[in-house]
């Protein structure tokens, strides 16, 4: 991998790594800056019966308006194992998570982002699915242990 490569991979990794902190902060403004003028986003997963499912999301409101109402606990995401291609001006991300309000565990999953670079040279996020489970969380110990 060259230089120029490393320094777009941290590139395309400033809008994720924002969305996280702004998410912990309950920061809408820093989340929403994370994000292009138009996002879908969607969730897949399973329901109560075990029969997979997926909820699409035209835009990003209902998200900043929950990350920026008031909540008793942090909101943490720490991700892992983060592999970022590029490819011109569109990037794409796939990283594991899990999610933690507060220091109690709520699930776990792939969340996978696509970016594009802006006229300016930032990278916005443009579309983000996420996977969500409870079970079979390979959590590397020294996140978890961030959260005990």
């Amino acid at each position: 991998m060259s230089f120029a490569q490393n320094k777009e991979d941290f590139l395309v990794r400033q809008p994720i790594d924002r969305l996280f902190a702004g998410m912990s902060a309950s920061d809408s403004a820093m989340v929403h800056s994370a994000f292009a003028k138009q996002v879908t986003m969607a969730t897949i997963g399973k329901d109560k019966s075990g029969q997979p499912f997926i909820r699409n999301e035209s835009g990003i409101a209902d998200f900043l308006k929950a990350v920026g109402t008031p909540h008793p606990e942090t909101w943490n995401e720490p991700i892992w194992d983060v592999k970022i291609s590029i490819d011109g001006n569109f990037a794409q991300a796939w990283a594991s998570y899990a999610f933690y309000i507060g220091k109690k565990f709520s699930h776990c999953g792939v969340d996978a982002f696509h970016l594009y670079k802006q006229p300016d040279g930032q990278w916005k996020i443009f579309h983000l699915a996420d996977t969500r489970q409870k079970e079979g969380c390979n959590i590397p110990k020294e996140v978890s242990d961030r959260f005990k």
